[in-house]
């Protein structure tokens, strides 16, 4: 997976929050978008650009597995430690969330015809041979 797109991360998106928690099209896109607009092109942002909003934003989409965070720790000229927080996607769980929502897809729509070839006799009572 190359570049993520605004449509790929809506649907990895959708696919990670539980069916309780069920995330509209509109809200996931939205999320999606805004996401995109932090990291671009690039797989890694520095976290102190985000505002505490965005930062709740990022840490539900780490419950969901499409973001992770890391840190660096370097030591400053004077001998201070100084740590650098990070988000990173992650494109193999981004890809994952894409394939299951297709097969989910898929077996959703398999399901929905299971009963449409009995015939609708099958459907009625039998007076007799019902216990």
């Amino acid at each position: 997976m190359a570049i993520v797109t605004v449509d790929d991360l809506t649907l990895a998106i959708k696919n990670s929050i539980d069916d309780s928690h069920a995330m509209v099209e509109e809200q996931a896109y939205e999320l999606a978008h805004h996401v995109l607009n932090f990291f671009g092109y690039s797989d890694r942002i520095i976290d102190n650009i985000l505002e505490p909003e965005d930062r709740d934003a990022f840490y539900m989409l780490e419950d969901g597995g499409i973001l992770t965070t890391e840190r660096e720790e370097t030591t400053l000229y004077d001998g201070r430690e100084w740590r650098i927080h990070y988000w990173l996607f992650k494109r193999d769980k981004i890809a994952d969330l894409m394939v299951n929502s297709r097969r989910r897809q898929a077996d959703d729509d398999d399901g929905e015809f299971v009963y449409a070839d009995l015939p609708d006799d099958v459907w009625q009572r039998g007076g007799d041979d019902a216990e």
